[in-house]
């Protein structure tokens, strides 16, 4: 099945009324990882890198040709998303290299400006057929530059999608980026609200801090692209840690980055359990 665009795997999961997978990638064994988690889940699956992602590799080249290159031998249909960008030339690259999706991340902006640039990169991106994500109401947490308390407001967020002409919408209903405990409380209500406001699916990110019985309610209120990254990570970083615990002398990074690997697998065929998620959306 191989390498599809993240809008197929986002509206088969939205007509069927359950969540799709969005993974952040920061090496490769991340992306392996993910794609052998979705392949034992029997799942779609979103691979993502992220601006701070190309930031650590010093570009995108190499890391997207990686991801690109794990996506197009995987056995379940998966996507390669660029997200979180905020520089347009990062777009231009990504949409060059084979991305098929981009999150444009203009949400530091006035509202006016973001709907401005956000419609232009939108455009860009649509004459090339190339799916586009955006980001109304801050999420709360991001390099201290969201306000955790935010929230999103159903009419506005109409608006901003008429007006810029988005795929899809990242909005703030209650999570946190790069929360450690799963403790964020969404709300519900607003979730329903904005999806009977918004002709578009819904985006939640911070999702690493939301419990389990939560994602699954959301997703249940109107949430369809669930953004996984520093869930991923702890475990990830647990499973390396343990395999070094447990031997003083190790050296070969294959070995620890293997239990690292294998850890983020489990936990990829878990959550997308957890979001219902089938090798075409759902079941």
């Amino acid at each position: 099945m191989a390498l599809v665009p993240a809008g197929e795997i986002v509206a088969a999961a939205c007509a069927a009324g359950c969540g799709a997978g969005a993974f952040n990638v920061i090496g490769i064994e991340h992306a392996e990882a993910i794609v052998t988690g979705a392949e034992a889940a029997g799942a779609a699956v979103i691979l993502q890198v992220s601006e701070n992602c190309v930031v650590y590799h010093g570009a995108l080249a190499p890391i997207g040709a990686a991801v690109l290159a794990v996506a197009r031998a995987a056995s379940v249909p998966v996507a390669v998303h660029l997200d979180h960008a905020t520089s347009e030339s990062l777009i231009t690259e990504a949409v060059s290299l084979g991305f098929g999706s981009v999150m444009y991340d203009a949400s530091v902006l006035p509202y006016a400006a973001n709907v401005q640039a956000t419609a232009s990169v939108a455009a860009w991106c649509h004459e090339r057929d190339v799916w586009v994500e955006a980001e109304l109401g801050e999420i709360g947490g991001k390099d201290g530059v969201h306000a955790p308390g935010a929230r999103t407001n159903p009419e506005q967020a109409a608006d901003y999608v008429a007006a810029t002409g988005v795929d899809a919408l990242a909005v703030a209903v209650g999570s946190s980026h790069a929360m450690l405990a799963r403790t964020a409380v969404l709300d519900l209500e607003l979730v329903g609200k904005i999806r009977a406001a918004v002709p578009v699916p819904l985006v939640l990110h911070g999702s690493s801090g939301v419990p389990d019985d939560a994602l699954s309610a959301a997703v249940a209120a109107g949430l369809t692209k669930i953004n996984v990254a520093t869930q991923l990570n702890k475990v990830f970083t647990a499973g390396v840690r343990g395999c070094l615990a447990g031997d003083a002398a190790m050296v070969d990074p294959r070995r620890y980055l293997t239990k690292g690997r294998d850890a983020v697998a489990d936990e990829v065929r878990r959550l997308l359990g957890v979001l219902g998620a089938k090798a075409r959306g759902c079941a």
